[in-house]
């Protein structure tokens, strides 16, 4: 059994857009750290192979601090380091990796045709293809290695599983089974896969390594796994600096929306970045910025939504000979022409704010 350590999507110097400046600052600084946390990883847990399969690199213009950790990092392990370039970092003589001096124990796979080193001294074989342009076709149809007496085999690709139209090299469960590997180390989809097996061929990916939107909540970290010949054993080793969470509060029976809130987060967020979504029916419009500037101090980052509805009939002056009878009426005819619970919710919020216009009232924002 061979132990390796297999880490992808870091996304290292990712834009942060949401954020203001000084905060994406210091969150790309901190992706930058997961490099020395996979070293340390790598050391006390004796992995003897390092396996990145692709978009460590956000752009093909990483920031001079990046370029000299990768090279810190990597000239501090021991160990073999592989990196299979994806669809954001791919291979290119005017890529990163083509400009930046790597130490010898770093190979990097620069080819879409797949290709093998052999480590002797592990009783290993490590297979990996690389990306040339931003998508790639599918590299491993066709592909099929041999056995060679003990040696365990491993490949290192960038990919996506079971999408069979997809742009980023679509693999399938039979060409994995059928690829003679005892373990595929896979990059691409930013949530953790757990194990999988197809045939005798064990297969993951870990996800990204740190979230960088609500679109990657909870923890992200890399995998643990130690492969034999049709054996395999992973575990899933956090890593992120910080979590991105979603929490909904139901404040129809809430007598205190602020307590209501209070008691729906945890009380470790303060290094997080949250999203509270109001539902349910209240009589008044939330103060969103009232619970903003109360709540702000207690994460990183937060946002509030309000998708709320009012208890009171908001078509109750449909039938006015006014602009804002007319105005409801309109939106009336829509709403009740409408199945689809989202669409009637946002024909409501449209009234909702229309309402605030005509009748002089303050902006209804989302923060």
């Amino acid at each position: 059994m061979i132990r390796i350590l297999h880490a992808a999507d870091l996304h290292l110097d990712s834009a942060f857009e949401a954020l203001s400046d000084a905060k994406a600052a210091l969150r790309r600084s901190e992706q930058r750290e997961l490099l020395l946390k996979m070293a340390r990883l790598a050391e006390t847990s004796e992995a003897r192979i390092l396996l990145l399969a692709g978009d460590l690199l956000d752009s093909e213009s990483p920031y001079m601090e990046t370029v000299e950790i990768f090279q810190q990092v990597f000239g501090s392990l021991e160990i073999p380091v592989f990196i299979s370039p994806g669809n954001h970092d791919y291979w290119s003589p005017r890529s990163p990796y083509a400009r930046i001096k790597m130490p010898e124990n770093v190979h990097i796979f620069k080819s879409e045709t797949i290709q093998c080193v052999e480590l002797p001294e592990l009783g290993a074989r490590v297979w990996g293809a690389g990306f040339v342009s931003g998508s790639a076709p599918p590299l491993l149809s066709g592909f099929r290695a041999e056995k060679s007496g003990d040696l365990v085999d491993i490949m290192l690709i960038h990919g996506q599983v079971g999408a069979k139209d997809s742009s980023y090299n679509p693999i399938t469960e039979e060409e994995l089974a059928g690829s003679g590997m005892d373990y595929v180390a896979l990059g691409h989809v930013h949530t953790y896969s757990g194990p999988r097996r197809a045939g005798n061929t064990w297969y993951a990916w870990p996800g990204c390594t740190e979230g960088r939107g609500f679109d990657e909540l909870g923890e992200k970290g890399a995998i643990l796994a130690d492969v034999g010949i049709g054996q395999c054993e992973i575990s899933f080793i956090p890593l992120a600096s910080r979590r991105y969470e979603i929490v909904e509060v139901d404040i129809t029976s809430a007598t205190d929306i602020a307590a209501a809130l209070a008691n729906a987060v945890p009380d470790d967020s303060e290094r997080d970045i949250f999203r509270i979504v109001l539902k349910g029916e209240c009589s008044s419009e939330p103060d969103i910025n009232q619970l903003y500037r109360q709540f702000s101090q207690r994460f990183f980052e937060l946002q509030i939504r309000d998708k709320t509805i009012l208890r009171r009939d908001i078509w109750e002056k449909a039938e006015e000979d006014t602009l804002r009878g007319l105005f409801l009426t309109k939106l009336r005819r829509m709403y009740e022409a409408e199945s689809g619970e989202k669409e009637r919710e946002k024909i409501v919020q449209a009234a909702r704010w229309g309402l605030r216009a005509l009748e002089n009232g303050e902006e209804l924002y989302t923060i």
